[in-house]
């Protein structure tokens, strides 16, 4: 057997053990029909991105999973890839470019295509690189792009089905544009943020003179686009005034009231401006009343209103001289202050602006159908389950999907056009001829896809879809998505309805949620917050292990976690006992002949009873994965290693392997090999690392991830024993707290009696005397049906149905002992003087501050306490 190195160090085991699982091909699955497969995919991460504690995350989650069902005998797998990121990428390349003083223009779309591909290569790698650091069992032969070939087909295939059955159509709709990317973005890329701002009370004049309608409005700038005024139709204060005519204020246009429910006439003053072309609202209402709808913003969020004084004027400045304008014309009333959230576009941080723009779309009442459908009936579960709700309140109010941008970095559209008659084509292919007038020049359209376009196939696509492949047959659909709840709505359900709606099936069973990683104030980690901590630099210092433990420790699905520095090096020092623990044990393997079998009636009552704990851990662990609870598992493993297993049957065991006459220490040595690679087993999905180190110089097996899942045995069950040795536990944690009151050093040895009536009860503490006694510092233990021999002096610990003893004169030099008492006796007195004196002084009262006061008061509380503790001492002693 090989010896584990004295001290424990992740940065020579990490690297080393990661290379062996690679090049033994661990990772990667083939189909096997003989074993039921398991199968999860990667959220696919931006190319753009570097590894953050929510890729950390998200990425030990699922590492838990698959290597805890690989474990199982599971045909377990786990595809990796990576994102385009349409915006992001082209962002880096353009700013790359810049500072090579290049144009993107310049190099034309098939150059900045080109140098986009280079980037790729160079960079967008480096995520994967780090995704390894952490321990990812990924299958890397199996790794995919959003944008390779396969993918790409997939694309083009669902984009032409879609557009054949009526789903996908060109039109006029509202989507969210940024003026700087100068490109449509979708839901997911909009960061609500609050902004203080304000809101305009303005007097829009009726027509016929008889009065004003007053609204309010946070964008006064969009006035210039209103085409009516709305009012709900049972709002009694406007009755009169529906189908009446508005001067638009600061132009010479007319606008009408029209009555329409969505507005809630309980706010603000119940009349309501309606911008169709800038607000999502208020074009639903307008296509209900078949309103105009007037775009007045450029693309670059300049005002477009020709023969206006505020034509061409950034939409801020405009906004500043509409609101001039109206208070000088009378028909400002009044401006609020109002904090509200503003849609900010998460790449370069500029509020968005909603404007009206023809782009693509992807119908989505029908598609939705199946997908509310799967959460009804069970298809589809979400852990926590709370979030059915999220999802079907955002599924049973979906608007249509805008799917196009306005960028060059992504699946292109495969729409083409006539040059000659303006016939649209959609074709996988780009087609020679129009098939309505027979020209041979089209055009394709220069917009790309969504970027989420490509990942909502990400189940099937990258497992071979369209084709027909023996991986798609057989690892589709997949089990798990872990991801995070802030993209349940933008991924999750856009994978879930193409899911049904290419491949007939939900893409998987069920969707662990688990919430963000936020610092130790609870603070959203950011780079405007300079408050991320990066996760290469923890492994670097402390082990991959050490991170994937405290990310998982006391984490709940669905709810948000703190990151402590503390709790990292907690983690460091429980694998450093592990470590260490595992070292003893090698180190006294050879004291005695250990068989591969053994006779379970040989092994003592601790044997049994730390067997039988692990048997019971093994359910209990099982159960808790199996539901995902995988915080809650883990804290069981951590507590049964550090306590039972060390702190307890380690030293249990010790007097047995140290003593040369000692018959049993064959079970003992046995009962730790097993017992300790049971443990590392539940704990490898967790900590996979240090646990294949130790398992492959403990065990003959070629590694531990391979090897199979502990499972409960009813043979390995001693409920019998389990209840003796808790008995003896009691007993010695009430020895501790007696010495631990009387400041008895361990050093410090005593007769321990154990007093009861009951035959049983004696009977434990007379079979568990060699380790009761070295637990219990007892220089003899003596075991008795009553108090006969014990000195009255001797103190005392209780148990539901014993009491032990120590004499009083072997624990302490009685005189010694009251000397030491007097003397902190008269330096509590002197504390409790001060103290006492300074809380009684009205002027210290007065004037101090709150927080010196308070901490005088603590102390008068501790020096209190412990005066009464000497006392009692005193007392005992005779004194």
């Amino acid at each position: 057997m090989k010896e584990l190195a004295k001290t424990y160090d992740p940065s020579e085991i990490e690297d080393r053990t990661y290379a062996k699982w690679m090049g033994r091909k661990y990772f990667h699955p083939d189909v096997d029909r003989s074993k039921k497969p398991f199968t999860i995919v990667m959220p696919p991460p931006n190319i753009t991105g570097k590894l953050h504690m929510g890729h950390a995350l998200d990425n030990t989650l699922q590492d838990i999973l698959i290597r805890y069902k690989r474990m199982q005998g599971y045909n377990a797998l786990w595809i990796p890839g990576t994102d385009h990121a349409s915006i992001s990428t082209e962002v880096k390349v353009i700013n790359k470019l810049k500072e090579e003083g290049i144009d993107k223009n310049d190099l034309g779309r098939e150059g900045f295509l080109k140098r986009t591909w280079e980037w790729r290569e160079e960079y967008g790698r480096t995520i994967v690189d780090q995704l390894k650091k952490i321990g990812s069992s990924c299958d890397w032969d199996r790794e995919r792009f959003t944008m390779d070939e396969g993918c790409s087909e997939a694309v083009l295939e669902v984009f032409t089905r879609l557009y054949e059955k009526g789903y996908i159509y060109k039109g006029s709709r509202i989507i969210n544009w940024c003026p700087v990317c100068q490109t449509s973005i979708s839901d997911a890329e909009v960061e609500h943020e609050e902004q203080a701002g304000h809101f305009w009370h303005i007097n829009y004049p009726i027509a016929d003179g008889s009065g004003y309608v007053e609204i309010a409005t946070t964008r006064p700038e969009t006035l210039l686009g209103d085409t009516a005024v709305a009012v709900n139709p049972d709002d009694e204060r406007y009755t009169n005034l529906v189908g009446k005519m508005l001067k638009l204020p600061l132009t010479d246009r007319e606008i009408p009231v029209v009555a329409d429910p969505y507005v809630d006439k309980e706010f603000g003053t119940g009349c309501v401006k309606i911008t169709p072309a800038h607000d999502p609202n208020d074009f639903e209402v307008g296509r209900r009343h078949n309103l105009p709808e007037i775009n007045i913003m450029n693309d670059d969020a300049t005002i477009n209103c020709p023969g206006s004084k505020y034509d061409g004027m950034d939409r801020y400045e405009a906004r500043k001289a509409m609101v001039a304008d109206l208070e000088a014309q009378g028909l400002l009333v009044k401006v609020e202050e109002h904090v509200h959230n503003v849609g900010t576009h998460d790449r370069c941080g500029t509020t968005v602006e909603p404007m009206i723009k023809q782009q693509w779309f992807v119908k989505m009442e029908e598609m939705a159908k199946p997908a509310i459908e799967a959460i009804k009936n069970g298809d589809l579960t979400f852990v926590p389950e709370r979030f059915d709700k999220t999802y079907l309140h955002w599924l049973e109010n979906i608007r249509d999907w805008c799917i196009s941008r306005q960028l060059w970095w992504g699946h292109r559209i495969p729409a083409y056009y006539c040059d000659e008659c303006g016939e649209t084509v959609v074709s996988k292919t780009a087609p020679t001829v129009c098939p309505k007038c027979g020209c041979t020049h089209l055009t394709q359209d220069p917009d790309t896809l969504d970027t989420w376009f490509s990942s909502a196939l990400w189940p099937f696509s990258t497992l071979g879809w369209p084709k027909n492949t023996e991986e798609l047959d057989y690892f589709y659909p997949t089990d798990v998505l872990v991801t995070g709840y802030d993209i349940i709505f933008f991924w999750v359900i856009r994978m879930v309805f193409s899911g049904y709606e290419q491949t007939g099936k939900c893409p998987f069973h069920h969707v662990l949620i688990h919430g963000l990683v936020r610092d130790s104030l609870g603070r959203k980690m950011s780079k405007s917050l300079g408050n991320g901590i990066d996760p290469l630099e923890i492994i670097d210092k402390y082990g991959a292990d050490a991170l994937r433990l405290t990310l998982v420790t006391g984490n709940a699905p669905g709810n948000d976690m703190r990151f402590y520095m503390e709790r990292v090096e907690a983690s460091r020092n429980f694998a450093n006992k592990v470590w260490n623990a595992s070292r003893f044990i090698m180190m006294n393997m050879e004291k005695a002949e250990i068989p591969d079998e053994i006779d379970l009636s040989t092994l003592t009552a601790a044997d049994k009873w730390i067997l039988s704990k692990v048997n019971s851990l093994a359910k209990e662990i099982t159960a808790n994965m199996d539901n995902f609870d995988l915080g809650i598992a883990v804290q069981k493993i951590y507590d049964f290693i550090w306590e039972e297993f060390c702190d307890w049957y380690i030293e249990m065991v010790k007097p047995r392997l140290w003593n040369d006459e000692d018959e049993t220490k064959g079970a003992a040595l046995w009962t730790l090999k097993n017992v300790l690679i049971n443990a590392l087993k539940m704990l490898h999905p967790y900590m996979p690392f240090i646990t294949e180190e130790i398992f492959c110089n403990l065990s003959d097996e070629e590694s531990i991830m391979i090897s199979s899942w502990p499972e409960y045995k009813e043979e390995w069950n001693f409920e019998a024993e389990e209840n003796a040795i808790e008995t003896i536990k009691e007993a010695v944690r009430g020895i501790r707290t007696v010495r631990t009151s009387m400041n008895v050093p361990n050093s410090k040895k005593a007769t321990v009696y154990v007093v009861s009536e009951n035959a049983r009860i004696r009977e434990i503490f007379e079979h568990g005397k060699v380790f009761f006694a070295a637990l219990g510092f007892a220089s003899e233990v003596i075991v008795q049906a009553d108090k006969t021999g014990i000195a009255d002096d001797a103190v005392s610990a209780l148990l539901p149905e014993a009491a032990i003893y120590m004499p009083l004169q072997e624990l302490v030099d009685i005189e010694k002992e009251k000397e030491r008492l007097h003397k902190e006796e008269k330096r509590l007195e002197g504390e409790l003087n001060r103290v006492n004196g300074m809380l009684n002084n009205e002027k210290f009262v007065s004037r101090a501050p709150e927080a010196k006061i308070q901490e005088e008061r603590a102390k008068l509380e501790k020096y209190t306490q412990m005066m009464s503790q000497v006392k009692e001492r005193l007392a005992q002693l005779g004194e």
